[in-house]
């Protein structure tokens, strides 16, 4: 009986573990300082400015066995998951992977990502979107949405994938997955209240007939939120004038940099994770989201990107930070980027297939010298891109003389894209 106990237990466990193999404490670890501090041209003054520029840095080393199963162990700096920095776009890697699960736990003939979303208002703050003009139909869908929130950050389309899931949802669910310091709780880029951030539009989806698959009526978010004294900078400026104390956030979005990096590491090794952390998503929605995350914007058709203004660099902060023109094809990065309010954040998985190299690098920095928010002299291009890009080839060098007992076969991310 004893032993059938243990057996049960042991099973049980399997359902709560962190992601596997991983060294997830972070206090005394040395190796990323001692790695920066070989190229003082580059980090000296960010390793002596850390506390100010908020930096938190984690590197993971994959290994696979002969088998071409991974292991992963994570190095850590400055990382401290209490310091608060704005997550900006990172979020949308959660949401974009909820709205796929939630498609899926409808479990309703048609549904889809694919399925036209016709998103109504109901509520102060509240607008409809009945069509997409990006779209080779111009119907609005759950994949278009997607697409945009991986090719350029769009933060409309990020919008309507939380009014499609509701705060509720979004919070109970990463809560429920062992995410639970994240609390995901108003849109993006739109000044509204708490009280209309709590509210999400009722939305409506239909098949290319146009017969009605689905409807949802508006969401009300009625959970308290976690009392925080989150905060950010030291004054910032309104349309009224200079506010000449610290940006409260304590009703912002918040989740931590390891949070979000195992987050990634589920959707992209889903094996590797518990069962618990998994996202309840189909096969072809995995390729699906690693297209869309490793793929330029030059490469998409619908929608369509200029590349002037889209280069292929575009949201791939670490290691091509603000890098011009074309992109080899050999190196892609899997990621989810974000900046605002000064921060500069990059959540990434880098493949080279020539060099037979992965590994996965997150970074937060603050790029603010002056402590002013919203007064548009951030500084992401003189401090935050040039670091961005330096750290990710620092690693990347590091990796391509590190030993390898197996070379991994990384053809799972070797994808077809649009063009």
């Amino acid at each position: 009986m004893k032993v059938f106990l243990a057996i049960v237990l042991l099973l049980f466990s399997h359902l709560f573990l962190p992601a596997q193999n991983q060294n997830s404490d972070p206090t005394g670890d040395q190796f990323l300082e001692d790695l920066m501090k070989q190229y003082p041209q580059y980090f000296e003054q960010v390793l002596k400015m850390r506390d100010s520029l908020k930096v938190q840095i984690i590197y993971t080393q994959i290994d696979r066995d002969a088998n071409n199963s991974p292991t992963f162990k994570n190095y850590f700096f400055h990382y401290n998951p209490d310091n608060y920095f704005y997550p900006a776009s990172t979020v949308k890697l959660p949401v974009a992977l909820l709205a796929l699960q939630k498609l899926n736990e409808l479990r309703l003939p048609g549904i889809n990502k694919n399925a036209s979303l016709i998103t109504d208002k109901a509520y102060s703050g509240q607008t409809a979107v009945l069509n997409d003009p990006t779209t080779p139909d111009g119907r609005p869908t759950i994949a278009q949405y997607i697409r945009k929130i991986f090719l350029v950050s769009d933060n409309d389309a990020f919008n309507r994938l939380y009014e499609f899931l509701g705060s509720q949802y979004i919070n109970d669910n990463l809560k429920r997955m062992g995410y639970g310091d994240a609390q995901i709780v108003h849109r993006l880029d739109i000044s509204l209240t708490e009280d209309e951030n709590r509210h999400t539009n009722p939305v409506s989806m239909f098949d290319a007939s146009g017969k009605m698959l689905y409807q949802q009526p508006m969401q009300f978010n009625k959970n308290p939120y976690q009392l925080r004294n989150d905060s950010i900078g030291k004054a910032y400026v309104t349309d009224s004038g200079l506010v000449n104390h610290p940006l409260d956030c304590s009703r912002k979005n918040r989740i931590n940099l390891l949070t979000l990096q195992q987050i990634l590491q589920s959707v992209l090794f889903p094996a590797s994770v518990g069962s618990r952390q998994r996202f309840n998503i189909r096969e072809e929605d995995y390729n699906f989201v690693y297209q869309y995350m490793s793929q330029y914007p030059g490469e998409s058709i619908y929608p369509h990107y200029d590349t002037a203004q889209f280069q292929d660099a575009f949201g791939k902060l670490l290691f091509w930070g603000s890098e011009k023109g074309s992109l080899p094809k050999n190196i892609r990065i899997f990621n989810k980027e974000g900046d605002a309010y000064g921060f500069l954040n990059d959540i990434s998985y880098f493949v080279d297939f020539d060099k037979h190299i992965e590994f996965m690098l997150s970074c937060t920095m603050y790029c603010n010298r002056d402590g002013v928010l919203n007064d548009d002299h951030y500084d992401y291009d003189t401090v935050g891109l040039p670091f961005m890009k330096r750290l990710g080839r620092a690693i990347y060098d590091y990796e391509l003389k590190r030993k390898r007992l197996h070379s991994p076969n990384l053809s799972k991310f070797s994808l077809k894209y649009d063009k």
